[in-house]
């Protein structure tokens, strides 16, 4: 029997399949779910991975890959961390990401010279040429969705980064009483009298 894995899985070596689209199956009823702006952006959303899919063929990218690169690419030596932080992943998660740039050959890792034990993110020539190429299909697969929409095609993005921060001031945890802006309340100490 053979035992040996691959190294490389599907998963590591392919850009995500995306999902099917979520169309409206007749007859089926969805409830609370047709009122939901969630679900609405959700179906959107899938629409939207899968004309990216489908505008990018053959690059093996997915949105993901795409906005790391062109975040590496607009800041040249940026930290894993960082990278992390602006796309909404896990230590664990960016630590993926970058390996597969660095195997693909795009990105690559360097010493810092200011912090001989930190290293930071840089595109290569191939990661550059790479990028330059994805990024037309990229522009050319928006401005279509943009022209699709009509009128309210210009003023979509702003209304969905206004709902992303709405959403997020919201998702923030209501700070405890007797604490403030991250800081706690000053406790007296023993045998001191308030005056």
């Amino acid at each position: 029997m053979n035992t040996k894995r691959s190294s490389k899985t599907p998963a590591s070596t392919e850009a995500q399949q995306p999902e099917g689209l979520l169309l409206p199956v007749p007859g089926l009823s969805y409830g609370v779910l047709d009122e939901l702006l969630g679900y609405a952006l959700r179906r959107a959303q899938n629409a939207l991975y899968l004309d990216f899919y489908r505008a990018t063929q053959g690059d093996d990218i997915s949105p993901q890959r795409f906005a790391a690169l062109v975040l590496v690419a607009e800041n040249p030596g940026m930290r894993q961390g960082l990278l992390a932080q602006a796309m909404g992943l896990h230590r664990s998660g960016a630590l993926r990401l970058t390996d597969w740039l660095t195997e693909q050959g795009w990105v690559e890792r360097r010493d810092d010279p200011l912090d001989a034990r930190s290293w930071g993110l840089h595109l290569t020539p191939n990661g550059r040429r790479r990028l330059s190429r994805i990024e037309q299909a990229v522009r050319a697969h928006d401005r279509a969705l943009v022209l699709a929409l009509g009128e309210g095609g210009s003023t979509l993005k702003t209304g969905l980064e206004r709902l992303a921060w709405a959403a997020t001031a919201a998702a923030q945890p209501v700070p405890a009483p007797g604490v403030t802006q991250g800081r706690k309340k000053p406790q007296q100490r023993a045998g001191s009298s308030k005056s």
